[in-house]
């Protein structure tokens, strides 16, 4: 078995930040460019796959075909239970098993290291400002009723569309609850599980005529200070807008 480097996976966290001053002087450029596809013109045999035929009674399929990411959000105020509705979809509940509240998503060893905060700019009958999602105890908690949308939209590399969105999702990492068990590798998983948390949003998100866009592109320390986050102990790692297009 391969012997872990001491604290790697913390330096790997710190080290891939972003940050104004080391954004300046970027190019991508420097790295070679890998090929887009990757084929193999010598296979034995070749099975042509057919167009989906999507039959099914379920609605997931269409639901899939239709998932894009947008960009454009129109002035909507979003109906709480649209919201509820993508909540469930992120990290809802679905059983418990001793200690363990398993959700909607997976996670690695069913830990969970994955928190939900919510920026909301137009949602029916809530106030505008910083949520937390508490699984625990099903609530949001109000913890700023500051409006930061905007500071979050510059924290996020300027991307204005932020701004504009019905409800933004921030996600952060508690890698503590991880690395007891799977101690460096962990950050592997915690990035996995915040993959299969932001799918379920883009997937609730279309099921509901509403558009999405996650974003990994932001200065980590800037949306760690609007959420108050220590950004060690607990750290910024995904974003996702919702609005209506």
């Amino acid at each position: 078995m391969a012997k872990f480097k001491d604290n790697i996976g913390d330096i790997y966290q710190q080290e891939t930040k972003y940050d104004r001053d080391s954004m300046t002087g970027y190019s991508p450029a420097t790295y070679e460019t890998a090929a887009p596809f990757k084929t193999y013109p010598d296979a034995i045999e070749k099975e042509p796959l057919p167009s989906p035929a999507c039959t099914s009674d379920s609605e997931l399929w269409q639901v899939m075909q239709k998932r894009r990411s947008e960009r454009n959000f129109t002035d909507y105020v979003m109906p709480r239970d649209e919201l509820f509705l993508m909540l469930f979809a992120v990290q809802g509940v679905t059983a418990e098993y001793g200690e363990y509240l398993f959700r909607t998503a997976p996670s690695a060893g069913a830990l969970y290291p994955i928190e939900t905060y919510l920026m909301v700019n137009s949602v029916e009958a809530l106030t505008k400002g910083l949520y937390h999602l508490n699984v625990f105890d099903p609530c949001l908690e109000l913890i700023d009723d500051t409006d930061r949308s905007r500071d979050l939209a510059r924290a996020a590399l300027g991307q204005s569309f932020v701004a504009s969105a019905s409800v933004t999702f921030i996600w952060t990492a508690i890698p503590g609850r991880s690395k007891w068990k799977y101690r460096e590798r962990s950050y592997r998983y915690i990035y996995l599980d915040a993959g299969h948390i932001a799918q379920n949003l883009y997937l609730a998100a279309c099921a509901l005529d509403l558009g999405c866009c996650t974003i990994g592109a932001f200065f980590d320390e800037e949306v760690n200070a609007i959420i108050g986050v220590d950004g060690v102990k607990e750290t910024a790692v995904y974003i996702g807008a919702v609005g209506k297009p």
